[in-house]
């Protein structure tokens, strides 16, 4: 009877804990930029690597089907934002609050223009399967210089 009471216990604690790790962190995702480089590439040649930080209360970023995208990312010189897929980063059907760091390997970039360099900045966020928004980073200027320029 008290390895019951014990057990039950125990249940308890642990239902509590998790309700209150959940009211803590918010169910919007957030994101920390971590770094975003190199600052200045070759164009065609160097992907560029994105990591940030996450943190979402309700542990629902990701998504199970690989055409739906969780992270946008948009190049400031262009009009449209890109979509990446982002795996789920809990057990589906959970509640639980999540957190860690991920890192994106972006495609080579190029010049827009003929001129001999070109700045850019990239601003991203993710979206969790609730629909909810996280904020958006904007990362620091790189700059892309043309192949022949070596």
């Amino acid at each position: 009877m008290k390895q019951i009471a014990l057990l039950l216990s125990v249940i308890g604690v642990l239902i509590a804990c998790k309700k209150e790790a959940v009211d803590i962190m918010p169910r919007e995702p957030s994101i920390e930029l971590i770094s975003a480089g190199p600052s200045t590439v070759i164009e065609f040649e160097q992907p560029i690597l994105l990591r940030f930080k996450y943190e979402d209360g309700d542990g629902d970023l990701g998504q199970t089907d690989p055409d739906d995208h969780s992270l946008w990312v948009k190049d400031s010189r262009l009009k449209t934002a890109d979509g990446y897929h982002i795996i789920p980063l809990s057990p589906p059907d959970t509640e639980l609050a999540i957190r860690g760091e991920l890192e994106v390997q972006l495609s080579p970039l190029f010049l827009l223009g003929n001129g001999t360099e070109e700045q850019m900045t990239y601003s991203f966020h993710v979206v969790d399967r609730a629909g909810n928004r996280s904020n958006e980073i904007v990362t620091t200027t790189i700059t892309i210089l043309p192949q022949d320029s070596l």
